[in-house]
């Protein structure tokens, strides 16, 4: 089975998929201290045939390193862009949830999607956006009650 990976690239010339696999495999070392393919399966919802070929994708590319029926593990490479889609997700997160007032569950679906196509200035100019309006425009709770009212209009 050949998958083709090159659909929608991001800014570091992966796909949004690719990028997943990436930020799944460091969430479940953080969880679990180790990554199988039967475990990155079961939190991405897909066949294990899938994860191995793009397991071997992102082996072969050096994001990862994996011995068949072995762990996978991240690379310094593979490490670094895990990280970075974790931060742009929380980052989106919490403008979405807490300045937005979108629910938890659509703010996280929503910036699981916008992750992976901004780049590392927008992401900074959002979270400078972000510790403005809070230091500055939210002291009172009636204000942040205010906002969500005006925003829900």
């Amino acid at each position: 089975m050949k998958l083709n990976f090159k659909k929608r690239r991001c800014f570091n010339n992966l796909s949004a998929s690719l990028e997943n696999y990436l930020e799944t495999i460091a969430a479940l070392k953080k969880e679990k201290k180790y990554t199988r393919i039967g475990d990155i399966a079961r939190s991405l919802n897909v066949k294990s045939s899938s994860v191995n070929v793009a397991i071997n994708f992102l082996a072969k590319n050096g994001f990862v390193i994996h011995e068949r029926y072995g762990y996978v593990d991240l690379t310094e490479k593979g490490e670094k862009i895990a990280l970075e889609v974790r931060t742009k997700h929380d980052i989106l997160y919490r403008f979405l949830n807490s300045l937005l007032f979108i629910n938890g569950k659509t703010a996280d679906e929503e910036a699981c999607q916008i992750e992976h196509l901004v780049g590392a200035e927008t992401i900074q100019r959002l979270k400078k956006l972000h510790t403005l309006l809070e230091e500055n425009f939210f002291h009172k709770k009636e204000d942040v009650v205010s906002l969500k009212e005006y925003l829900e209009k």
